[in-house]
């Protein structure tokens, strides 16, 4: 099979979509199939086996139909499209992509279902266009639970794969630390829906305590996609000098993948403290449990079975927070468990399993396809 990857963010960008499907389209690649990457002006090629057409400046009808030319000359078999609406700068065309792309097939994974900003009191408008998108999908996936229930309660189907984690534990070594340490790790790009300011307030609260807690902000930087980060990113400089935390903390900036891994699995414990609720969808969470951290993060909208053993979870307030981190503080065994079933859940969302259950969708949407067209 010849398949296309359209995406609106790509590495060396930084943002989870472009990390995900570039080792998604590694992973079907070594499966025996060709792979073809159409991105962002700002991505590059790090991989000959793997061409990247990057050459998008803004998600406009043209830059569509160019995607459009780019398919036909590959001769692909199917187009797989990695929605989430920052990452195509909150482009409104882009819900018309499978339009515009007939008569390939177009396979669209929601990593999430935030609506684009389109003009003010558009909301009915923003549900439907990712609505439209959905339907005019010949297939959809979806990365979890929550969302493959939004969607049913509009009558689309959609299949659940889980993304699985951008970092790979594997030979890391212990990284410096002082013992006497009480040390948690946050690990992430920086916006508004990961908690960042919630755990600086809480890790000021327990310094009052007089429990001696090291805060590592693992790789914390504003992402490329959403034009908000980079402005949050200042609020929260702000608050960790209010809160007159810069001797307590360490900034690592942006890491390659062995050293993330290295601070996450030194830390005493991960804390994730997502507003809206921990998701499988969160590339930083499926990280933490990939490198078997004891973790604390925010209890999900609807349940998680794979998430129920493997964290402690907290309410989205400062208070909560604190509770679960002071727990774990003072309880080195309950924290040995969570490692434990941490490095247990990760084995659910391994990139193969994940690689196999996106080409069998793959598969049925142009078969599908093929049998609809014989009909006629």
């Amino acid at each position: 099979m010849r398949i296309g990857w359209i995406t609106g963010e790509y590495p060396p960008m930084q943002g989870g979509v472009g990390a995900y499907t570039q080792i998604l389209a590694e992973r079907v690649r070594d499966l025996g199939h060709e792979c073809f990457i159409f991105t962002d002006r700002r991505a590059a090629s790090s991989d000959e086996r793997l061409p990247v057409t990057a050459e998008v400046r803004t998600w406009t009808p043209n830059a569509i139909l160019r995607a459009k030319r780019w398919a036909q000359e590959r001769q692909l078999d199917v187009i797989s499209l990695q929605y989430q609406t920052a990452a195509y700068g909150m482009s409104p065309f882009i819900h018309f992509a499978p339009d515009l792309l007939r008569p390939f097939p177009i396979i669209t994974t929601f990593h999430d279902l935030r609506f684009p900003y389109l003009f003010p009191k558009a909301v009915a408008l923003r549900h439907w266009i990712v609505r439209r998108l959905a339907r005019a999908s010949a297939a959809v996936i979806v990365t979890n639970d929550e969302d493959q229930a939004a969607l049913a309660k509009h009558r689309i189907a959609a299949a659940i794969i889980p993304i699985g984690s951008n970092i790979d534990p594997k030979d890391t070594q212990p990284h410096t630390r002082s013992d006497s340490d009480f040390v948690i790790a946050f690990f992430g790009l920086v916006n508004n829906s990961k908690g960042l300011d919630l755990l600086l307030e809480s890790v000021r609260s327990m310094i009052d305590q007089g429990i001696p807690a090291r805060l590592w902000l693992v790789g914390a930087v504003a992402g490329s996609s959403d034009s908000t980060n980079p402005d949050y990113a200042k609020a929260i400089d702000a608050l960790i000098d209010r809160l007159a935390l810069r001797p307590h903390l360490l900034q690592t900036g942006y890491l390659n993948d062995t050293d993330v891994a290295t601070y996450l699995r030194t830390a005493d414990v991960v804390a994730l403290p997502f507003k809206d609720g921990a998701s499988l969808r969160r590339g930083s969470l499926m990280a933490a449990l990939a490198c078997g951290t004891a973790i604390v993060t925010t209890k999900p909208a609807q349940p998680v079975p794979a998430l129920d053993d493997a964290v402690l979870f907290c309410e989205p307030n400062i208070g909560s927070l604190t509770t679960a981190l002071h727990s774990l503080y003072t309880d080195p065994d309950q924290r040995a468990r969570l490692r434990t079933e941490a490095e247990r859940a990760a084995h659910q969302f391994n990139w193969q399993q994940i690689a196999q259950q996106t080409i069998a969708v793959f598969e049925h949407a142009l078969n599908h396809q093929r049998t609809r067209g014989a009909s006629r």
